[in-house]
């Protein structure tokens, strides 16, 4: 995966690279300004494109650490080059860019790997946090996107999926499983290495065991531990 150096040492100078993809030309220039004349260093934009076909291809060359994504756009919807842009073989983070959270928006972007999501209203300050939260494996959901994706798995949580997911889950070793669960309830890498008396780096090599098994993402693993209704290792 795609991934800046940690921006939370100061001493670190190589900054997030962004890829900004809007078909409103206005939204691209605005959210250029804002990254690059409000990060002090930390976020760059190198690019900016009005379709998701678009964004894919420049993906591919330039290989950005992260792709703000609009929803509603010619030539397929944001959603579907999001899963696109989550297949290549260096895929970036992706955070949905857009006003509005439609009824299954939040559950289709999290399916297609999005890592949460980025207001067109947002503050600077934050739109730049969300972009730092997520190279750093922290989920980007604002409260009304996180109560959109609940509704939307409680609606859509029929028992055969929750089956399914529970068996996936069952498939992992203990400590991946154990691992998972801690980091669907949202803890950082070091926090689950906290949790589970061990080493940061021991803790994301159960994560990253277990994304590969499952050939998921952090935001998918969390959405199937939704689904197999088990938020918290002491409830599985």
């Amino acid at each position: 995966m795609s991934s800046a150096v940690s921006v939370s040492d100061p001493a670190v100078s190589t900054p997030i690279t962004v890829s900004v993809v809007d078909d409103d030309p206005m939204i691209c220039q605005a959210m250029s300004l804002i990254l690059n004349d409000y990060s002090q260093g930390r976020v760059v934009v190198v690019s900016t494109s009005g379709s998701g076909a678009e964004a894919v291809e420049k993906a591919r060359i330039e290989h950005p650490d992260v792709v703000l994504m609009d929803i509603a756009m010619p030539n397929g919807d944001g959603i579907e080059a999001t899963a696109r842009l989550r297949g290549l073989s260096d895929p970036p983070h992706v955070l949905i860019l857009t006003s509005l959270s439609p009824k299954g928006t939040v559950e289709r972007a999290a399916e297609a790997g999005a890592e949460g999501f980025v207001s067109k209203t947002d503050a600077p300050e934050e739109i730049i946090d969300r972009i730092i939260g997520a190279c750093e494996g922290r989920p980007q959901y604002n409260p009304a996107s996180q109560r959109q994706l609940l509704a939307d798995l409680h609606e859509h949580r029929p028992m055969t999926r929750r089956d399914e997911a529970r068996a996936l889950l069952n498939s992992l070793s203990e400590r991946e499983r154990e691992a998972v669960l801690l980091a669907a309830e949202g803890l950082t890498n070091q926090e689950i290495a906290e949790r589970m008396f061990t080493s940061e780096r021991t803790a994301k090599a159960h994560l990253s065991a277990a994304s590969d098994k499952l050939c998921m993402s952090r935001v998918q693993i969390a959405q199937l531990v939704g689904r197999a209704d088990l938020p918290s290792p002491l409830e599985y």
